[in-house]
């Protein structure tokens, strides 16, 4: 996958400078922080519990150099790239605090050029989102394994002949679906990259008709730490990080 490479590319060299302090594998969400300051996180992506463990093969990474986590964003494993794509995050916190914020999804919507009649697709359930747009009564398309919404095939077809906008869940970086998705999109729809998971990393995306970047910066880290181990979602986390973009064409 280009995209899990480029996203190793960007941050080997602090990968290797930078060791990490604590990784902490929520229910809801996972969460990194490193030895320079960085707290990121990200989803944890799971099908299902089969036995005790959820982690194919033990390793300590508390201590040890960042590298070691992040080529982990290039397995085939859901679980260590869900670790790894939190490391990513926490390796560009510093440059994730300086982003704008976009506290109530203005700014995403002017860009992606939201108004009366747009016809929205979605990949991964936002409930804030969806009910946003269906009381402006928005025609809408979603494609959720884990709500069982939608088929891949038919949904795939909208999104080349039918769907203005597509909101993608940055998840699809932990079942490596983001670039089979945005493939298969029409040159005329204007996608946005967002959830907690989001690396905001322009350059990242840069080669993908990927319009604007959409994440979740945390503020206060020890609130934030405390959700993720508590298994709370992403309302709670919410509360004590700030939502920022960056657009990738310009990056």
């Amino acid at each position: 996958m280009r995209l899990n490479n480029k996203l190793y590319d960007l941050f080997e060299d602090k990968g290797k400078k930078i060791k990490i302090e604590l990784v902490c594998l929520g229910l809801g969400y996972t969460a990194v922080t490193t030895s320079d300051g960085g707290i990121g996180i990200s989803y944890t992506y799971f099908d299902r519990k089969t036995s005790c463990s959820l982690v194919r093969s033990y390793c300590d990474y508390e201590g040890r150099p960042a590298i070691e986590l992040l080529e982990k964003i290039k397995s085939d494993d859901a679980i260590e790239r869900s670790m790894a794509l939190a490391l990513i995050n926490a390796l560009n916190y510093p440059r994730a605090l300086s982003l704008p914020e976009d506290p109530q999804n203005k700014i995403m919507f002017e860009i992606l050029g939201v108004h009366a009649g747009t016809k929205v697709a979605m990949v991964g359930y936002f409930r804030p989102l969806v009910t946003y747009l269906k009381t402006q009564q928005l025609p809408l398309k979603i494609l959720d394994d884990f709500h069982g919404l939608g088929r891949k095939e038919s949904f795939y077809e909208k999104l080349g002949n039918w769907a203005d906008v597509l909101f993608l869940t940055s998840t699809s970086l932990l079942n490596n679906t983001t670039e089979e998705i945005l493939a298969k999109v029409g040159k005329r729809v204007r996608t946005v990259m967002l959830g907690p998971s989001t690396p905001m990393v322009g350059e990242a995306f840069n080669h993908l008709p990927v319009h604007i970047l959409a994440g979740t910066v945390p503020i206060d880290s020890e609130k934030v730490l405390k959700a993720v181990r508590h298994g709370i979602g992403t309302r709670f986390i919410h509360l004590h990080s700030k939502k920022s973009y960056c657009l990738p064409q310009q990056s």
